[in-house]
């Protein structure tokens, strides 16, 4: 028998309407999204559920939604009694994760995560930092790539590194445009410039986790009851000590997604279930490994579909 890992997306996935159905149909999960709301002090369910889209697509109020939302279908799927050997998640969905592997408590991690996106879009000036979409370069090449812009005062580094064929790079404007001139130098095909507010996971992105690593101070994170998948590292973290350190690291360091797919199959998982809106992860997975199992939670109606033979 395969093991079992749970993944939660990051911030790109959210849509306006996510887990309304759970929150009508469940208890607890109109419990967490009105713990939420007590605990920003405004309504994040009625900015999840009907928008605006403008105003969800905030950094600042993203990541509360989307964690709120995820953690509703995570809770909904508890019924079907399926315990994960491994949890991982993309950039702010490691806090999902976190939550869903006990090491931290949803109000806290509601609390935490409003206040990352809002160190976050203050690192850096809006209009002064970019990210793209790379398709179809190969890591080393791109790095030496960045590695050489950056060299000339324009800082740019790899920030996603997600599937093969697809790595963000992040960072200056003007490093990011040099980039995305230049990916057909080093094999790629072209690059894609992301709609966001600043160049996260960069190390323009260093006063942000200096921030947050003082706001994590006053949290306490207990020892996880099932290994985490760290995005800084590619490898398992179950100590809340050494969980809040690389919390702190994630913020200007690239989320090592692929190789945290490929640590979870060596690890023997064949089975991964996306558990938030939309489907972003299940695609990455499938470009990195067609062979495994993939299950995507989403929805109400999803978690009723699913078969228990996990």
């Amino acid at each position: 028998m395969g093991k079992i890992a749970f993944v939660f997306p990051g911030q790109g996935a959210q849509k306006v309407g996510m887990a309304k159905d759970v929150y009508d149909a469940l208890p607890q999960a109109a419990e967490l999204f009105k713990t939420a709301d007590e605990v920003l002090g405004f309504s994040i369910s009625e900015l999840a559920f009907e928008g605006p889209e403008e105003q969800l697509k905030q950094t600042a109020n993203t990541q509360p939604a989307l964690l709120t939302a995820s953690i509703a279908l995570f809770e909904a799927l508890k019924s079907k009694n399926i315990t994960p050997d491994y949890v991982a998640g993309h950039s702010l969905g490691e806090y999902s994760a976190l939550v869903a592997a006990n090491a931290l408590d949803f109000d806290q991690a509601v609390a935490i995560v409003r206040a990352r996106g809002q160190y976050m879009e203050q690192a850096v000036p809006s209009g002064q930092g970019a990210m793209a979409a790379v398709l179809g370069a190969e890591r080393e090449p791109l790095a030496a790539l960045c590695a050489e812009i950056s060299a000339t005062g324009h800082a740019v580094e790899l920030a996603n590194v997600n599937c093969p064929g697809q790595i963000v790079v992040s960072g200056s404007v003007e490093g990011v445009n040099a980039v995305a001139a230049r990916v057909k130098e080093i094999g790629g095909k072209r690059a894609i410039m992301l709609e966001v507010s600043g160049p996260f996971h960069s190390s323009l992105m260093k006063s942000a986790a200096d921030q947050l690593s003082e706001r994590l101070q006053t949290v306490s994170f207990r020892d996880a009851t099932v290994p985490v998948v760290a995005n800084v590292t590619a490898k398992t973290v179950t100590q809340g000590s050494d969980i809040q350190a690389l919390l702190v690291e994630q913020v200007y360091s690239p989320v090592l997604w692929e190789d945290s797919v490929r640590f979870l199959i060596h690890e023997g998982v064949d089975t991964f279930i996306e558990i938030g809106p939309g489907n972003v992860l299940t695609g990455l997975i499938k470009k990195i490994d067609k062979n495994v199992r993939l299950i995507n939670i989403s929805s109400l109606e999803s978690i009723e579909a699913l078969q228990v033979e996990v």
